[in-house]
């Protein structure tokens, strides 16, 4: 079981940014996971932001694409989350999640499904 922390969360106006930070620990072998955030908002589903897979091939929701940036630290496992000229429609609970190696390089990076282990959540919220 890898164990996965997030943190960066807060409240910003809408046009600035965020830098989230998963960090990932525990499980075994850490290094190149596949790794996504997911965010969702009470009384709507999940929605998968962007991923990451072993070969550092990323993905991105349509909705968030060319405003965030996923990268990675290979060398202490940590996972972020670059997010710029945020709206309000990107206030959510932000989770980070993460599984073994995996070479998807299309949607099914943001797909619930794959992922085994999920951090507890950091809160973002975007003001107008």
């Amino acid at each position: 079981q890898v164990q996965l922390v997030e943190s960066g969360g807060g409240s910003v106006q809408a046009g600035g940014s965020l830098r989230l930070s998963c960090s990932a620990s525990g499980g075994g072998t850490t290094t190149r996971l596949c790794m996504g955030w997911f965010r969702q908002t009470p009384g709507k589903e999940y929605e998968g932001v962007a991923g990451i897979n072993t070969a550092d091939t990323s993905m991105y929701a349509d909705s968030v694409k060319d405003r965030f940036i996923i990268t990675r630290d290979n060398t202490n496992n940590t996972l972020y989350l670059q997010m710029n000229s945020l709206k309000p429609e990107d206030s959510a609970m932000y989770y980070c999640a993460a599984r073994g190696r995996c070479w998807y390089t299309s949607s099914t990076l943001l797909s619930r499904s794959i992922y085994d282990d999920w951090g507890q959540g950091t809160q973002v919220t975007v003001s107008s």
